[in-house]
């Protein structure tokens, strides 16, 4: 059960018992929403750090295999700014809802094809430039998801209760990864290594038809947001969303960058990256190094609302600030430590934790450095640039560091300087954006904490 909101503003005559049914729903379908959409995603990343390096990019260094796939890793992110500036362009002009839809749809689309690629074996160069493709589509869906996501919870909700009931979106990646993972920890559990490798990974990308047809009936439902609506009533929609946030936007939408970067690295590194740093590194399981990310994202599905909460009752920056402190820290004495499961276990679970303090603020933070009329397209567009700079080439780097120095001290580094980066966005950005011109569900009329 979610935990309440903190001590707010007081709500508006606005705030009916219908309209709280109403967040309640946008919550659920947010959460529910982004579960699958990032199920999508991490089924694909958990796969190119355990099979595709050997299943489309055949060689004979494991770790050579592991960056090529890696490289089609990082496509999903170059793709993500595509999906930011069409989705949330449309986002801005013609609705949440209906454009949450059709990111849904074609993020689930892409996946389900990956499913039935075939390998390098079977056709060649064919089949790693049809899986680079079918990545780029999920980038491009995941690009326009998350700012509307964001928002359809959000825009439900008053000013002082932001960063808790935004915080649905940033649930939707842990309990995806948890998702992907489990399937694929209990398919490899289940079959031979033959198996898995041959036909069993298939059935976790093909299982997204199944989800992604669950998430669509939720959003269909949906109403739409209360500002959009009203925004929609005065007539006040942008014609040129994009152009507006670079030329009116800008310090907010740096800021939203920066602080972004530190958080997107940790996630590489902490949910991602270690799956191969376990085994090919550390001699571990395939079966060990997904328990630990398991266990750290179970962790982080409780932790990321709290978080959202806390940054409610004591400021954004405060809480997120403790996240990327933590996070710099913690890196680095993960790779001091880190050798069998008994202490990778543990590590994962506290670098995710360090994440879930930065990520449970996140959305409220970036959502606030933007005005309502610009707030779909300024969003994705951090987000969505945000990724290039930081997830994308984190596991690329992360590899690359590996194979070249044998030592993890380089990637810790890595992480420390992004975390900086974070702390820069957090000083620059605002404590909340003083916005009244979408209504008084929108409305902040005083300033959060700081």
């Amino acid at each position: 059960m979610p935990l309440p909101p903190a001590p707010g503003p007081a709500p508006t005559p606005a705030t009916s018992q219908g309209d709280r049914r109403s967040l309640y729903k946008a919550f659920a379908a947010s959460l529910s929403g982004t579960s699958l959409e990032w199920y999508d995603f991490a089924v694909y990343s958990s796969a190119a750090a355990l099979v595709f390096g050997d299943l489309f990019f055949p060689g004979s260094d494991p770790l050579t295999g592991t960056l090529q796939a890696f490289a089609t890793y990082a496509v999903g992110y170059v793709a993500r700014p595509l999906g930011g500036i069409f989705f949330g362009r449309l986002g801005d002009v013609i609705g949440r809802k209906r454009v949450l839809v059709a990111t849904l749809l074609l993020i689930g689309v892409a996946t389900f094809f990956i499913g039935l690629l075939p390998t390098y074996a079977q056709a060649g160069a064919i089949a790693p430039a049809l899986l680079v493709f079918l990545r780029f589509v999920q980038g491009v869906g995941v690009g326009g998801e998350w700012g509307g996501a964001v928002l359809l919870s959000s825009e439900f909700s008053e000013a002082g209760q932001r960063g808790f009931w935004a915080s649905a979106a940033q649930v939707g990646p842990p309990l995806g990864t948890l998702m992907a993972n489990g399937v694929l920890a209990v398919l490899a559990g289940a079959l031979s290594e033959d198996a898995f490798l041959s036909w069993g990974w298939r059935i976790a990308f093909l299982l997204s038809a199944v989800l992604v047809g669950f998430g669509l009936l939720i959003r269909t439902k949906l109403e739409e947001t209360p500002v959009f609506k009203e925004l929609e009533a005065r007539g006040d929609r942008p014609t040129a969303p994009v152009t507006e946030v670079f030329r009116t936007q800008g310090r907010g939408l740096v800021a939203a960058i920066l602080a972004r970067v530190g958080p997107d690295v940790l996630y590489a590194m902490f949910a991602v990256f270690v799956l191969t740093y376990a085994t090919q590194e550390l001699g571990m399981s395939r079966g060990q190094a997904v328990t630990a990310v398991l266990v750290g994202s179970a962790f982080q599905v409780g932790l990321i609302p709290l978080s959202g909460w806390l940054s409610d009752r004591y400021g954004r920056r405060l809480v997120y600030g403790i996240g990327a402190i933590g996070g710099a820290l913690g890196s680095v004495v993960f790779f001091t430590i880190a050798s069998s499961l008994a202490t990778v276990l543990p590590g994962v679970v506290i670098g995710l934790v360090f994440h879930s303090l930065m990520y449970g603020p996140q959305a409220a933070f970036v959502a606030e450095q933007f005005t309502a009329r610009l707030r779909y397209t300024g969003s994705s567009l951090a987000y969505t640039l945000a990724g290039v700079i930081g997830g994308a080439l984190a596991p690329l780097a992360f590899t690359y560091f590996l194979a070249k120095t044998g030592t993890g001290y380089v990637i810790a580094a890595y992480i420390v300087v992004a975390c900086v980066v974070t702390l820069v966005g957090l000083r620059l950005g605002r404590a909340v954006q003083d916005d009244v011109e979408a209504g008084p569900q929108d409305a902040v009329t005083t300033a959060s904490p700081a």
